[in-house]
């Protein structure tokens, strides 16, 4: 169900993000290290993998990733997507002089950035379990925009046991159902994927690196 405010007009998924994230985003990184598992464990599997040129992360927050990708790929050219502009304000802020070579955009990524194929690599790192219900929609368009022979790379939540636990997420607008992996698989040939456990076992995790799929006969990129 829709948020409402105080004029009764439905709030959009986007307005609902931004006013959570105006309140967490000065003290994101200090509070999300205990949770956000993975984030260079998967840009260390990229790099074994593919040395990418073009590279765009979706949900791209406080711009941890973005730093990482540039130390990890000082050639490439970054792109960093996110819906917040709050969140965007504390990236500009964490790149400093790295900013200059950092395409920030604040946006939905609601289509394909380009016309035509463009990024060698797309990451995703805990964003597509909080774009619901539209993530598979944003596993198509990062399939429309990525090159023959780019990939797809995710770290995220996966699943859990525990009901209660799984409610907990929902609050904060984490869907955690396993459901994203099975996708990320049907449409990116995986190269890397393991799902470790946290903290004992109360949820687990995943990392993917997929290789896009060329399209099948008579199929289109967005098909």
């Amino acid at each position: 169900m829709n948020e409402m405010n105080s004029a009764g007009v439905a709030l959009d998924h986007s307005a609902r993000m931004e006013r959570y994230y105006r309140l967490h985003a000065k003290i994101y990184d200090a509070t999300r290290w205990s949770f956000l598992f993975g984030r260079k464990t998967i840009i260390q599997q990229v790099a074994a993998i593919t040395q990418p040129a073009n590279i765009l992360e979706i949900g791209c927050g406080t711009g941890k990733n973005l730093l990482t990708l540039a130390q990890t790929f000082p050639q490439a050219k970054l792109s960093g997507l996110d819906i917040s502009e709050s969140m965007l304000k504390v990236a500009a802020k964490n790149l400093g002089a790295r900013l200059g070579s950092v395409e920030l955009l604040h946006r939905v990524y609601d289509r394909p950035l380009h016309p035509a194929p463009h990024f060698d690599l797309i990451l995703c790192s805990y964003s597509l379990s909080m774009i619901n219900p539209d993530w598979p929609k944003v596993i198509q368009y990062a399939k429309a925009d990525l090159k023959p022979g780019g990939f797809m790379a995710v770290v995220d939540f996966h699943n859990s046991a525990l009901s209660l636990f799984k409610r907990w997420m929902g609050v904060n607008h984490v869907r955690m159902e396993g459901h994203l992996l099975p996708a990320l698989a049907g449409d990116f040939q995986p190269q890397y994927l393991a799902t470790p456990p946290a903290y004992g076992g109360l949820w687990q995790y995943f990392l993917f690196v997929g290789l896009k799929k060329p399209p099948s006969p008579g199929k289109t990129a967005m098909s």
